[in-house]
């Protein structure tokens, strides 16, 4: 059997990948995830990130899992930001110039990752976790079905890796100083994004919006207790002159319990009083603190804020636009890195197990999405015709890729215009009668007329009475007619039902006269 290589071009041994690597780090099955935004400060959370700078991720990655636990806006403004890639098409291609054998691969992997029994769009899901931490790891089970290598997905917690002592390459906690090198074709390894100053532990988007978190956390929190100060109504209770400590005792007993129950006992000679609040207290500037956070929070994930609320910008659709192609170009850079990651560590593994003979991952089938977004159909069915018509030589593939129409396959059925029904002779207009009986006279009319003199040599000639009156109708067209376009759409009007060549030489009649008729208004000073 040839020797297996690994997307990186080094050998390894089929037996390694038996069973998946974290089955062989007995800790990391008894590690529990634990929250860590209990009590968390400034102070606490600057030391987390530092931690992570030095190469212990756990601290921050189980603040940045608890951000988008318990803030309910960043978990819905992430997940649009996951789920668009979701809605995209996607296809298997080969590489350029391919091969019969690389056509075969292409068509085999597609048919695989379509067929699978976990579906690749959970791998995308997963992999999109990294555009939040920075970094995420899905660790590939191979499990032999039919003859076939085939892959299970198990995505796994951030708070597993450390980086290595140079800071520059994550690598699994297996109790050791640097960390266990994950295993070739063990992995599906995606890194959102590049690295800030080279660090791998200053990875990842929620970086950036943890500060904005932890001040909606302080507003939120003051607001709260300014609710628990001010949203309630005060009671009063009233004891009379000369009441004992145990009386006293009674009667806040009494308020205490009306407040939280709405039943309380006192003595009858006592009183209550429940007065409005009418002091100045004012939410605003929490809740502006609030909206501030939610802004930033949706300006670092989707990169504007439109989709994330409803407010009138006062500026038109045209914001609206700007926004949504923000939008576009987010989720389509997300959808190059994740098909990149797919290919490397999954669809190289699969031929490479199951087919070999790649060479390398130049050669490689490529995972491509189909971010664009069709033409107006409409408007290429109104233009095309058009431009075709003056001599534009339009290639069809292009205008299918265009308007996202696929090329038909071989036998494929596809759509037609339906073909028209035979119309019924109609019964020619009066007026076109002696000029039909007349054709052969007409048809003797020269295609160029020379509106100088020609003309009238040639028109003498003709003879008849319905050449005739075919002529003295033509010029009356001629004189009444406002403008060329109007004796044009005269003429055409009414001998429109003439053959071509019959059309064409009335026609010509038509506009020499029209020009004869100028000249002579011009000689005449009109």
């Amino acid at each position: 059997m040839a020797q297996l290589i690994d997307q990186w071009g080094r050998p390894i041994e089929r037996k390694v990948l038996e069973e998946p690597q974290t089955a062989r780090i007995a800790h990391l099955a008894n590690t529990y995830l634990t929250p860590a935004l209990n009590g968390l400060t400034p102070a606490r959370l600057a030391a987390a990130l530092q931690a992570a700078d030095n190469g212990d991720l756990v601290a921050q990655h189980r603040i940045f899992s608890d951000m988008e636990e318990r803030d309910a806006h960043i978990q819905s403004e992430m997940h649009k930001r996951k789920l668009a890639l979701l809605d995209l098409d996607w296809d298997i291609v080969p590489p350029r110039n391919a091969t019969a054998a690389e056509k075969a691969n292409a068509e085999w992997v597609e048919e695989v990752l379509r067929d699978m029994a976990d579906p690749i769009e959970d791998l995308i899901l997963a992999l999109m976790d990294g555009v939040g931490h920075g970094f995420s790891a899905v660790e590939i089970e191979w499990r032999s079905e039919g003859g076939e290598w085939l892959p299970t997905f198990h995505p796994r917690p951030q708070e597993w890796f450390r980086l290595d002592q140079s800071r520059t390459e994550i690598r699994l906690q297996d109790g050791s100083t640097d960390g266990a090198r994950l295993a070739s074709m063990g992995w599906v390894w995606h890194a959102h994004g590049k690295a800030k100053t080279g660090y791998m532990g200053r990875l990842g988007l929620y970086r950036t919006l943890v500060w904005p978190f932890l001040y909606k956390a302080y507003a939120l929190g003051d607001f709260a207790e300014f609710l628990e100060t001010y949203g309630l109504p005060i009671i009063v209770g009233k004891y009379f002159a000369g009441a004992t400590d145990a009386e006293k005792s009674s009667l806040l007993r009494a308020v205490t319990t009306l407040g939280h129950d709405a039943r309380a006992i006192m003595p009858a000679d006592m009183q209550l009083e429940i007065q409005k609040i009418t002091g100045s207290g004012d939410s605003t500037p929490h809740m502006a603190m609030v909206d501030w956070a939610e802004r930033a929070e949706s300006k670092g994930i989707l990169g504007q804020t439109t989709s994330a609320e409803a407010k009138a910008t006062g500026m038109g659709s045209g914001v609206a636009d700007l926004h949504g192609d923000v939008r576009d170009d987010i989720r389509n850079a997300d959808a190059r890195q994740i098909a990149a990651t797919i290919i490397r560590d999954l669809i190289y593994p699969l031929i490479a197990l199951n087919r070999g003979g790649i060479d390398g991952l130049r050669r490689c089938p490529r995972l491509v999405f189909d971010t664009g977004e069709a033409e107006d159909l409409a408007a290429y069915a109104d233009a095309l015709p058009k431009l075709v018509g003056v001599g534009f030589k339009v290639p069809r593939p292009w205008a299918q890729e265009k308007l996202r129409i696929p090329e038909p396959q071989e036998d494929e059925d596809v759509l037609a215009v339906p073909a028209a029904e035979a119309t019924p002779p109609q019964p020619p207009e009066p007026k076109l009668e002696k000029v039909a009986a007349n054709t052969a006279q007409l048809s003797a009319l020269p295609t160029e007329i020379d509106p100088t003199g020609a003309i009238a040599e040639h028109l003498s000639e003709a003879t008849g009475e319905p050449w005739r009156a075919l002529l003295d109708q033509v010029r009356n067209l001629v004189d009444t007619a406002e403008s060329m376009n109007e004796l044009e759409a005269a003429l055409v009007a009414n001998y429109g039902g003439l053959e071509t060549a019959a059309l064409t030489r009335i026609m010509a009649a038509g506009f020499a006269l029209a020009e004869l008729k100028g000249m002579a208004d011009v000689a005449d000073g009109r």
